[in-house]
């Protein structure tokens, strides 16, 4: 009888575990809950700087990030697989303490949602990305080198980047000789093209750090919008923003 028991207890647990298999099996994360996995990280990643001071002593502008929100983090590589397949897509580039991308992230959501653009490509571009100083005799000399991904990146958006410059004692431009991807830096990228390129800033906006004005708020509005239309009807591409 007690071995009866035991066998019986056994083929339970034998059909618990290939229950419990199944489950984590057939029901593993669809892309839609890997989105919105992104879209809590990216809120709590950036909201958590609210209140808070850099390493000047200056708070960081408050963000209010809804959790539905489109972005999903990408790497270099990704980006420029999608790229290379020929895909339609949006990514921005910034980093969570980058006082320039807080005064625009918001009104980045907002374009979004009225456009129904549901993906926004995140590349943190903090740590990824070579830097240049002046040496003595003010050439610009490079300090850090950059990522493999990062030299990718620069070559795959050629066609939109600006210049990487620096600025020596007198007030003078010093070219570094290559591309630059600024933060922040939202682009279009149509059938594996870069397209069109915005910091989606106002150029009334003459510090980071300062209250946006409402016209400073709709011409940050309008460049994005006016770039991320790209992605929805064909014609927006050609019209200069």
């Amino acid at each position: 009888m007690k071995k009866k028991i035991c066998i019986i207890v056994g083929i339970i647990l034998v059909i618990a575990a290939l229950v419990i298999v199944g489950v984590k099996v057939f029901n593993k994360p669809n892309d839609n809950e890997v989105e919105n996995t992104d879209a809590v990280k990216f809120k709590n990643e950036y909201e958590e700087l609210n209140g808070k001071e850099n390493a000047s002593g200056k708070e960081y502008r408050e963000v209010s990030i809804p959790e539905d929100n489109p972005f999903v983090y990408a790497t270099p590589e990704e980006i420029v697989k999608m790229m290379e397949d020929k895909e339609t897509f949006a990514v921005y580039f910034g980093f969570k303490s980058c006082p320039w991308c807080r005064s625009v992230l918001e009104n980045l959501v907002k374009v979004a949602k009225e456009l129904n653009i549901k993906k926004i490509y995140y590349v943190d571009i903090l740590d990824i990305r070579d830097t240049y100083e002046l040496n003595s005799k003010g050439k610009a000399e490079r300090t850090k080198e950059g990522t493999e991904g990062y030299y990718d990146l620069l070559e795959a958006f050629d066609k939109v980047l600006s210049d990487y410059t620096l600025t020596n004692s007198k007030g003078k431009t010093v070219k570094t000789g290559e591309k630059r991807i600024y933060a922040p830096n939202i682009v279009s990228v149509v059938a594996g093209v870069a397209n069109k390129l915005t910091e989606g800033t106002s150029s009334k906006q003459t510090d980071a750090y300062m209250e946006l004005t409402d016209e400073m708020l709709k011409e940050s509005y309008d460049q994005i919008k006016c770039t991320l239309e790209c992605l929805k009807e064909k014609d927006a591409c050609s019209l200069a923003c």
